[in-house]
């Protein structure tokens, strides 16, 4: 088993400044060993180390799929009418973060010092992140991640690669990638999401030019690393400039990548 402590240890072996926020993404799996107290044992050193921690809270059981919709929106529409009916109107106060999130991203939602911002699929959860979380509409999802690059934030992967990095969006959004229109219940009604971000799939190659900005540490068997937002969205893009087909995945099936491919070959 992995102690509270050692996991503490770890966190600061990092060396970032206690006020500095975290963005995190996290794999209670990755540690191989049982960690005492589960989630709430991980949730606790990190809030011991980081004054400021923030997660995805994602809902995409919320979302729903219209009959009809714009063109190369990266969706087939009218084929998942059982989903539709099977979609849950969401509610910030009660509805959990979706099982793909992690056990640490809803043990955050249900603290009771945590708040959660009011998008219907793309909300976040936080502790001391009130003003980040306040920043995020319908129509400006990754808000939250953008007041956190401003206040000198990190990403930190604990256990996981940067697939689930949700902080590369924003920078594909600065460099012009094609965004996406999704919709979702909500108790007023349906509600329009615009910019909704593309597949992170194709992120695992984006590893390497981080190299040199990058910093790791072991606890127990899971690497964590720590990442700086804004040096991560400058190099990132960088790259989609050179490279606009960078960091989209190979699947045959993935309509958001193969949109994106189609608005760059016009």
């Amino acid at each position: 088993m992995i102690s509270f402590r050692e996991i503490e240890k770890g966190f600061r072996h990092l060396n970032l400044n206690p006020q500095t926020p975290v963005i995190v993404h996290a794999s209670l799996k990755s540690f191989g060993d049982v960690i005492p107290g589960g989630a709430g044992t991980l949730l606790g050193a990190l809030t011991n180390c980081f004054y400021s921690v923030m997660m995805p809270t994602f809902t995409y059981k919320t979302m729903i799929t219209p009959q009809i919709g714009p063109k190369n929106n990266g969706m087939t529409y009218g084929i998942k009418h059982h989903a539709n009916l099977m979609a849950e109107i969401f509610d910030a106060k009660t509805t959990p973060a979706d099982k793909q999130m992690g056990a640490l991203a809803e043990c955050l939602r249900r603290h009771p010092k945590a708040k959660r911002s009011l998008h219907p699929i793309l909300s976040f959860a936080g502790i001391n992140v009130q003003s980040a979380l306040d920043l995020q509409t319908p129509f400006q999802p990754l808000a939250p991640i953008q007041e956190l690059s401003q206040r000198q934030g990190w990403v930190l992967l604990v256990g996981v690669n940067h697939t689930v990095n949700t902080s590369l969006h924003l920078a594909e959004r600065y460099s012009g990638r094609l965004q996406f229109l999704r919709w979702a219940l909500t108790p007023g009604g349906v509600l329009e999401c615009a910019n909704f971000p593309g597949c992170s799939e194709g992120f695992r190659d984006i590893e390497p030019y981080f190299a040199t900005i990058t910093r790791r540490v072991m606890i127990g068997s899971a690497l964590v690393q720590a990442v700086p937002i804004l040096q991560m969205m400058d190099i990132t893009l960088e790259l989609l400039r050179k490279m606009p087909l960078a960091l989209l995945c190979d699947h045959p099936g993935c309509e958001r990548c193969h949109a994106v491919r189609q608005r760059l070959a016009h």
